[in-house]
């Protein structure tokens, strides 16, 4: 699909401008492009100098009433307290709005930093502050969001990437090879439904926004259904056994100030890991034919990614092998 064609292709600044117009706000400048992929969003000011960012969603990715309950469910996070962006609604009530074919919500900008994954501070205060999100959280169910599920997710991408020209006939054997160990290796990591709750599902730093130890989460596009600690794992960076340990016991004991964590869960954080690697790969070249892409990551075209990848993928297969076991 070129450029010309692709559904993004007619969403010039002037239409943004009058999408927004349309529901009786006066934007006396330019919408700025944010660094965003999947969706476009923008960062644009009223008269009022209020600064919102306006999110124009990918079309065919999710259903109308799926979006709908990311909103909902940001509006009772908000109701209870938590610091996110609940999107703004019109005079009828509603968040998810509609212009020129395409479907777009107002957030209110939170403005801040991704925080120091290194300061003590700013750890305890992100379990605090995913803490009060599952406490909310588990107080209900969605119905239109997706599960997590490891054994449907690792096929869906080993066969995006395996559908594709991506990979030379070596790369492929390897790929193939390497990704089956893993699916059957991830076969183990099973949990029951009453250990799923409504998350954030892609909570690394580029979501969470603040200064000092007061943050915000940002960003719930990927809310599903899923064990706590798929909200947590991402914070763990350090390699070092001691700054790890120092990471989660802050990270925990913030959590623990909303909610308890069972701490089982920590085995499923590299399979989460896995996890996310795959799909990495997979929504690259799922969503090639948007201009974005290419323009952003060239290098998924390159024999030496692959190279790397399935390197990368290897020494997965090897902490998959020495992490701990999964105790549902």
């Amino acid at each position: 699909m070129d450029a010309d064609h692709h559904p993004f292709s007619t969403l010039s600044p002037a239409r943004v401008v009058a999408a927004i117009e349309s529901l009786g706000f006066w934007l006396p400048g330019e919408p700025f492009a944010l660094n965003s992929y999947e969706n476009r969003v923008y960062l644009v000011h009223d008269d009022e100098r209020r600064r919102w960012v306006a999110k124009f969603y990918r079309p065919e990715r999710w259903s109308d009433a799926c979006i709908q309950e990311e909103h909902d469910f940001l509006a009772e996070l908000a109701s209870a307290g938590v610091a996110v962006a609940a999107p703004w609604r019109d005079g009828d009530g509603r968040s998810l709005l509609h212009a020129e074919g395409f479907r777009f919500a107002l957030f209110p900008q939170l403005p801040g930093q991704a925080p120091e994954l290194e300061n003590p501070d700013h750890l305890f205060a992100l379990g605090e502050l995913i803490g009060s999100v599952h406490a909310v959280g588990e107080r209900a169910s969605f119905g239109q969001r997706g599960v997590l599920d490891l054994d449907a997710m690792v096929i869906d991408a080993r066969e995006r990437v395996l559908a594709g020209p991506w990979l030379d006939q070596r790369q492929r054997q390897a790929y193939e090879r390497v990704t089956a160990a893993l699916h059957e290796a991830l076969a183990e990591y099973r949990w029951s439904p009453e250990r799923q709750i409504r998350v954030h599902g892609d909570c690394h730093i580029g979501n969470i926004l603040g200064r000092d130890d007061r943050f915000a989460l940002v960003d719930f596009d990927d809310c599903l259904m899923a064990p706590a600690v798929q909200d947590l794992w991402m914070l763990i960076t350090a390699q070092a056994p001691e700054e790890r340990h120092m990471q989660l016991s802050e990270v925990i004991e913030g959590y623990e100030q909303q909610r308890e964590f069972d701490r089982r869960e920590l085995a499923l954080t590299e399979p989460l890991r896995t996890l996310r690697l795959l799909r990495y790969s997979a929504w690259l070249v799922s969503r090639w034919e948007d201009p974005a892409f290419p323009a952003a990551f060239p290098w998924v075209a390159d024999n030496g990614y692959w190279e790397s990848h399935i390197r990368t993928l290897e020494q997965q297969r090897l902490a998959l092998d020495s992490a701990p076991r999964w105790l549902a």
